[in-house]
């Protein structure tokens, strides 16, 4: 907490985004940190666990262990904040850990290496710099668990790595994040709500809203509502706005520039190689199959596709992977517990958007491609901590046993099965 990382590595350069960086990276960092120095205390304690019949007179109960050595591959778009807070809770938990930065974010990198050693104990840390291939070597060793942010790509290697030497893992993915407007909602509402939350760390956020789902009829008063939250967030000239970032490098820059292609532009479709910029952009008339709704964009464009009812939009969403994150804008509560009953992901939100990431008490998680595990809060040392299940029973007392032992009789066989079945006995 007292690192004072942020600046050294020029988190925040642009004006207004030292405001978002604070947000994202540092004050999201502190109440992590904060939380576990209150709370480490009862986290570690046992935790007892209920007893059927048969165990009344002994302990049962159960232990939070660490690991052991943790590979923790953070990704690019959040670099402090993605880095940072699973280490908090590894760490937490008791765990050494090896921390692989991206290389993508160069500042940031070099300065967890030049600053973390000062506060934490090297014996049980280390920062590895390096790409792919320095990835690749730290995989082929055999730690006792590994933590990956990433794209579902590079997590299918992480876990057929993972495999190899029977590694728990935890993966938080991305994918196709959709967000269903419904009829009712007042247009500009939700356009200032989907724009900013779009919009935010120039769309390179996992967990953004990727496509929106709506009538035609909603389309034509969404579309405008729009453009005057993108104005009066960015003003009518975005490149020049402090509060609107940038691409992260020039094959990223490339990538989202080809998708600006697809559909039809009827908001932003601006770029500039030289800056990376890519303005704020909305896409209609988007096809299926076209590569905007192929991939997960992470970027500044926002497609809107057509649906007919909720119906349809629940269909079309349940026909794809399980996005990381749904939105449901409706004034309708029973639309929005709709969409929440009727499909899965790895997070929800109804008439918001991710806001639920600043809760340290909700845990984050993907599902099916989206990931798999959660952290956050206790969530964080739950995942980086073996649950142990003890049983500490007497030496002595052994007449009490007997009824357990063979041979069986049938008023036997009644009693220890009676003996076994509190509710609270599962499994013998």
């Amino acid at each position: 907490r007292r690192a004072g990382i942020g600046g050294r590595a020029g988190v925040g350069r642009r004006a207004g985004a030292a405001f978002h960086s604070d947000i994202s990276e540092l004050i999201l960092c502190q109440n992590e940190v904060d939380l576990a120095l209150r709370n480490l205390h009862t986290w570690m304690k046992d935790e007892p666990a209920a007893k059927n019949l048969i165990t009344q007179l002994d302990s049962a109960f159960i232990r939070k262990e660490p690991f052991g050595l943790v590979l923790i591959l953070s990704p690019w778009n959040y670099p402090l904040n993605l880095s940072l807070v699973p280490l908090v809770g590894a760490l937490a938990a008791g765990n050494c850990v090896v921390l692989k930065p991206s290389e993508m974010s160069k500042c940031t990198e070099r300065v967890l290496a030049e600053v973390l050693p000062g506060y934490l104990d090297q014996s049980c840390f280390a920062v590895v710099l390096g790409g792919p291939e320095k990835t690749g070597r730290l995989l082929e060793h055999a730690f006792d668990y590994i933590f990956f942010m990433g794209s579902p790509r590079v997590g299918k290697i992480v876990m057929t790595a993972a495999a190899k030497h029977l590694t728990p893992v935890t993966l938080e993915l991305g994918g196709k994040n959709p967000c269903y407007v419904d009829d009712n909602c007042d247009p500009q509402t939700v356009a200032n709500r989907v724009a900013f939350f779009r919009y935010f760390n120039t769309g390179q956020t996992c967990v953004a809203p990727d496509y929106v789902l709506c009538s035609p009829e909603m389309q034509a008063r969404l579309v405008p509502a729009l453009q005057s939250a993108i104005t009066r967030f960015y003003g009518d000239d975005p490149q020049s706005s402090p509060d609107l970032g940038r691409i992260i490098n020039e094959k990223h820059f490339q990538r989202l520039r080809d998708l600006l292609s697809c559909g039809r532009v009827v908001i932003g479709g601006q770029s500039d190689e030289s800056d990376l910029y890519i303005a704020p952009t909305v896409l209609v008339d988007v096809q299926e199959t076209e590569p905007v709704m192929q991939e997960e964009i992470f970027g500044p464009i926002l497609p809107i596709v057509n649906v007919r009812s909720l119906d349809q939009a629940i269909d079309f969403i349940n026909r794809r992977e399980k996005p990381l994150a749904l939105y449901a804008f409706s004034k309708s509560s029973q639309v929005v517990n709709q969409m929440l009953d009727r499909t899965s992901s790895g997070n929800f939100a109804g008439n918001e958007g991710f806001t639920y990431l600043t809760l340290t008490s909700l845990p984050f998680s993907g599902v099916g491609k989206s990931g798999m595990g959660r952290y956050h809060g206790k969530f964080s040392f739950d995942t980086f901590s073996h649950h142990r299940a003890c049983l500490l029973s007497h030496s002595g007392l052994e007449m009490l046993n007997n009824i357990r032992y063979p041979p069986y009789s049938d008023c036997r066989q009644k009693l220890l099965t009676w003996a076994l079945g509190s509710h609270s006995c599962t499994l013998l």
